[in-house]
């Protein structure tokens, strides 16, 4: 019984004249996707892109996983193929939504003919079909409202396809459709998700990353290229800038107020996220703070780190509690990661009293007493990369 990969649009069905263009490039994050599984053929045809594997070992399970991680897609589903004749329909029907109904105690049938060519309008699709499962599982019964399995059958232009279970999608719009942009990605619970949130708006990510060795350790920044692997799997290739910081923070315990130590550190990391986001072509930056949770999260510490900035800040965590974005992060898998205890440069020359409400002439006063420059150009060209991508 042939297989196929069924794939509903998500909110992109609702473009306009660019609407080929949000087709395309889903297209193509699919094909980037599931190309190590074997051969697929796509085509697609009113807001429904079909997903034919052309290789008899293809696990398409593991296909159906992985394409359900892929923002754009509103719901998919694993389709049985049938002739445009309803005899094939329902024997094949029987046969590919046998183990789900045998389980089920309730089930309706729901039928679009999106050829009005076919022989069957569609209320008698479902009336034709309801009886002859009703007739082979006779434990059923039939509700409209709330059924426990919908057997949908699908008739389009060259085939008819059966399926029985659908799989909510990633919805969102597709990787890429809405530029690029610099994640500042500190390894701790909130970062991960704020990137993984403005991948779903369609923004492509990049990472970067701040080192302060000996003050932190290689396990640290592995965890960080582990939380850039697992990310991969929704945000597709991901670039990972990692920066020397430890010149820098150690310029600023010597030449600092202590009060203002993370404040300073964030707009120094801002002035480098910068100009390694120019570098790679990105419009904007991410961050993962969320206001009040720590004290460089209040609304005027956020105000004098972005007063360095030239580029958007996007910080899609803003306004959710902690609960809220360990439960994403739980559902992304990145949470197990992000608790590992390995300390980042965040946590280096924390001060004991930070200020809560600083003010920007303060700040400014303070940092501009020593000059960061040639620190910060230094830390740009001693920056690497490693390019982290979809591949299992």
């Amino acid at each position: 019984m042939k297989e196929i990969i069924l794939v509903k649009f998500g909110e992109m069905a609702l473009k306009g004249l660019n609407k080929k263009t949000f087709e395309d490039m889903l297209k193509k994050n699919i094909k980037r996707r599931i190309k190590s599984l074997g051969k697929f053929e796509l085509t697609s045809a009113q807001s429904t892109i079909y997903i034919t594997p052309l290789d008899d070992d293809i696990d398409l399970a593991e296909a159906v996983e992985r394409v359900g991680k892929i923002f754009g897609i509103a719901a998919l589903c694993r389709a049985c193929v049938c002739e445009k004749e309803f005899g094939d329909i329902a024997e094949k029907a029987v046969e590919y939504s046998g183990d789900v109904l045998s389980r089920a105690k309730t089930f309706k049938v729901n039928a679009k003919r999106s050829d009005k060519a076919f022989a069957m309008k569609s209320p008698e699709i479902c009336a034709e079909l309801g009886g002859i499962i009703l007739e082979k599982f006779p434990h059923l019964s039939v509700d409209v409202k709330n059924p426990d399995v919908t057997v949908t059958v699908e008739v389009r232009d060259t085939n008819a396809y059966v399926h029985a279970e659908n799989i909510k999608g990633a919805g969102g719009l597709p990787v890429g459709s809405s530029g690029k942009a610099m994640l500042l990605l500190s390894g701790g619970i909130d970062s991960p998700v704020a990137g993984w949130m403005m991948a779903k708006r369609g923004i492509h990510i990049s990472a970067i990353h701040y080192v302060s060795p000996p003050y932190t350790s290689d396990r640290a920044q592995l965890k960080v290229e582990q939380l850039c692997e697992k990310l991969t799997d929704y945000c597709g290739g991901i670039a990972f800038f990692c920066v020397p910081f430890t010149e820098i923070q150690e310029a600023i315990k010597d030449n600092c107020p202590e009060e203002f130590f993370t404040i300073i550190m964030r707009r120094l990391m801002m002035e480098i996220a910068q100009k390694i986001a120019e570098k790679d072509d990105c419009l904007a930056l991410i961050t993962g703070e969320s206001v009040g949770q720590v004290a460089s999260q209040t609304m005027a510490a956020m105000a004098c780190t972005d007063a360095v900035c030239h580029m958007p800040v996007f910080r899609p965590c803003v306004g959710m509690d902690k609960t809220e974005i360990i439960e994403t992060a739980r559902k992304i898998d990145t949470f197990d990661i992000s608790i590992e205890p390995y300390e980042d440069c965040c946590t280096v020359f924390t001060p004991k009293h930070p200020k809560v409400r600083p003010r920007l002439e303060d700040i400014e006063k303070a940092q501009n007493a020593f000059d960061f420059a040639p620190l910060v150009q230094k830390a740009v060209e001693g920056t690497t990369m490693k390019l982290f991508d979809f591949n299992k």
